[in-house]
């Protein structure tokens, strides 16, 4: 999931309607401060000694389109806000997040932003969840001379903007496919897909992937069977669906959004007996807690989705955050979304820029965050590019797999990265 998370990954990702509200009305959630998971009741007794807090703003997708990604979202801020305050704050200083829900509307997002900077006066902010939403929200924060870092805003659109406060953690967007695409093309001839079947919301974070995608492919001889791009109102996917199968293309790229959206093309295809022998979705087959109830885990396996993370990934901190998610939230890895892992990333690169700069001042930390400094994450490194890309950012592909009879989101693509297990290919027959 940079979702849809993936990256809107969303996660970066988009919306069916835009619902403009004039006031602040949403949901206003202040974060409860917790120690972090495997500390001992030495950490309270030191938050207890933090000063007063310095208070951190957000807008959510607490409910609406995407309100599942924005909800995981939510959970890796109060994680990095939990282990912020149990090492010492910012600055000695107490972190409380002030969070307020969106309802996956742009135009919310914008006066949110509005709301928690002129009204609230909060000291920094973080970004949303989404493309669609990280462009007005960098815009409103623009004005008022804050820096937006965010973790799910990847697409094109947002640095074609020339925004000098908007710092994107996680990979760029466009290049989501590029993995999975480049591993069919590069199979032997025999072996290679015949054709390939495209069909993508009107999203800035979904259509940006499929250029590069497609023109590999075509290059390499994989025909063009069907192609569809729908509008963000499409509620019924299955005549989109129907059409792919009829198409018989050897491999399926969707461009999706939301688990809501995976499920129905999976019902869809499954029903048509259409089983392509590769199926990537852009996001919401990497939300594990919700996909895998949707489809059940028997049609899950062999599913495939860009991200820059997953639970396995070989990074101690990603571990020790990992371990801190299970501690506080419970479940199993395999079902923590990617989008929390960016989320996380955010706190992880605005710690980095305060103690830098040893500030809150928005116009020291812009610079600092302008200086083509390395920083870390839970997702990797860290480098914005003059225009707040992540030029260090990795994208994979991901496929659910089976280990132990249970299903587990498996690092496949590219094949000879560190950590990649070879990919099932064919994909399984549904329900097999």
């Amino acid at each position: 999931m940079k979702t849809s998370s993936a990256k809107d990954r969303g996660p970066g990702m988009q919306l069916r309607s835009c619902l403009a509200r004039a006031g602040f009305a949403g949901a206003l959630i202040v974060g409860t401060v917790g120690a972090w998971a495997g500390t001992s009741g030495a950490g309270s007794a030191h938050h207890e000694k933090l000063g007063s807090p310095v208070v951190i703003g957000a807008s959510l997708s607490l409910t609406g389109t995407f309100s599942a990604a924005g909800k995981a979202f939510t959970r890796g801020y109060h994680l990095w806000e939990a282990y912020q305050n149990a090492h010492g704050g910012l600055l000695g200083h107490r972190v409380e997040l002030k969070i307020i829900s969106d309802k996956s509307t742009p135009n919310q997002a914008a006066t949110n932003y509005t709301t928690l900077i002129a009204h609230d006066h909060v000291k920094l902010t973080i970004g949303p969840f989404s493309s669609l939403l990280t462009l007005p929200s960098a815009k409103v924060a623009h004005r008022y001379g804050y820096a937006l870092i965010e973790g799910a805003g990847g697409a094109p659109k947002i640095f074609e903007q020339g925004l000098p406060n908007v710092f994107d953690v996680s990979y760029p967007v466009a290049t989501g496919l590029v993995p999975f695409a480049k591993w069919l093309a590069s199979m032997p001839k025999s072996k290679r897909p015949k054709s390939a079947a495209y069909a993508t919301i009107t999203t800035i974070f979904t259509s940006s992937q499929f250029p590069t995608a497609r023109q590999i492919l075509v290059k390499a001889g994989v025909k063009t069977a069907y192609t569809n791009v729908f509008p963000t109102e499409t509620t019924d996917f299955t005549p989109i669906a129907d059409a792919m199968a009829a198409s018989k293309a050897t491999v399926a790229l969707v461009g999706s959004v939301d688990v809501p959206t995976v499920s129905s093309f999976i019902n869809a295809f499954e029903t048509a007996h259409y089983n392509p022998k590769a199926l990537i979705f852009t996001s919401g087959s990497d939300m594990g807690k919700t996909f895998l109830p949707a489809v059940g885990t028997k049609n899950a396996i062999g599913v495939m989705n860009p991200n820059g993370w997953y639970p396995g990934i070989k990074n101690s901190l990603s571990k020790a955050m990992v371990k801190a998610y299970l501690k506080k939230y419970g479940g199993r890895v395999a079902t923590i979304n990617a989008t929390t892992a960016e989320a996380y990333s955010v706190g992880e690169v605005l710690t980095q820029a305060v103690k830098a700069t040893h500030s809150f001042t928005n116009k020291k930390i812009l610079k600092f965050l302008h200086s083509g400094k390395t920083m870390t994450s839970v997702q990797g490194a860290v480098k914005f590019n003059k225009v707040g890309e992540n030029v260090k950012g990795l994208v994979f592909a991901f496929q659910w797999q089976t280990k132990t009879g249970k299903p587990t989101l498996e690092q496949v693509l590219p094949l000879h990265a560190t950590g990649s297990v070879p990919p099932l290919y064919p994909k399984p027959v549904w329900g097999s």
